[in-house]
């Protein structure tokens, strides 16, 4: 079960509004960096906007979390449940858990491929998610490594420890172990901003939340965030070979 984490009101305050800071003061300079012309800028797919993007979120999330954990006394090892004597165990549960969900992904692809095709024959517009089509449409082989890094290691950390190594124990010691629960993992979903992964990111927020309460070490949820990632980039991988599939099933149905 989840341990009492030493987690003081004002710190977390300052940790999540100094991230959520620092993201709008990215948004700002991005958009003052674009009418000033500089060219870099220019395009919202280019590697300058998207490192200013991530680095503005999750990049300060890992500066501010060193400052957090100095308040507190607490170290990285100790912050990530490294000591704990079952961490090989509870890393297996990891895999397994990500075993039970990647069937469900693989499905979700193959219904929303085929609820494209669908969609594109009655002429409704669509659009992907963003975090998508940067890594789809991704011409440089620098930005396809920064974004793959990013889902892999930058960004599974700093949510993790945000939202259940700091938010999650946070408001459940003040007494609200439901709004902990649902609040922490629905402010998950949502941060991601795209309604058709709203409920899919809860329930993934949800599983990761029980994870690091029967565990109480946050590395699980991060392994599992991290893995999850790396399954999804590689199903966008073979996307296109499952569309161009999936248009000849299309065509030779519509053929017989």
């Amino acid at each position: 079960m989840l341990s009492q984490k030493p987690w003081r009101a004002e710190a977390v305050i300052q940790l999540i509004a100094g991230v959520f800071a620092c993201l709008c003061v990215g948004v700002v300079t991005a958009g003052l960096l674009r009418s000033a012309g500089l060219a870099a800028f220019q395009s919202p797919d280019s590697f300058a906007n998207i490192l200013l993007a991530t680095l503005s979120f999750q990049g300060v999330a890992w500066l501010l979390i060193f400052h957090f954990l100095k308040q507190h006394g607490v170290s990285w090892r100790d912050a990530l449940g490294l000591r704990q004597t079952n961490l090989k165990k509870f890393l297996r549960l990891a895999v397994g858990v990500l075993l039970l969900i990647l069937p469900v992904v693989l499905l979700a692809l193959c219904l929303q491929q085929v609820s494209v095709l669908l969609l594109q024959k009655i002429g409704w517009p669509l659009a992907d998610q963003r975090a998508v089509e940067l890594i789809v449409n991704a011409k440089s082989a620098w930005l396809r490594g920064y974004l793959a890094f990013f889902a892999i290691v930058l960004a599974p950390v700093s949510e993790e420890f945000m939202f259940r190594g700091v938010l999650f124990p946070f408001v459940k010691q003040l007494g609200y172990p439901k709004l902990a629960w649902l609040g922490v993992s629905f402010l998950f979903a949502l941060i991601h901003v795209n309604a058709p992964t709203l409920l899919p990111l809860f329930v993934f927020a949800l599983v990761l939340t029980w994870l690091y309460e029967v565990t109480d070490c946050l590395l699980v949820p991060i392994a599992t965030h991290s893995l999850f990632n790396t399954t999804n980039l590689l199903l966008l991988h073979f996307q296109d070979p499952l569309s161009r599939w999936l248009e000849k099933l299309n065509q030779f149905f519509h053929l017989t």
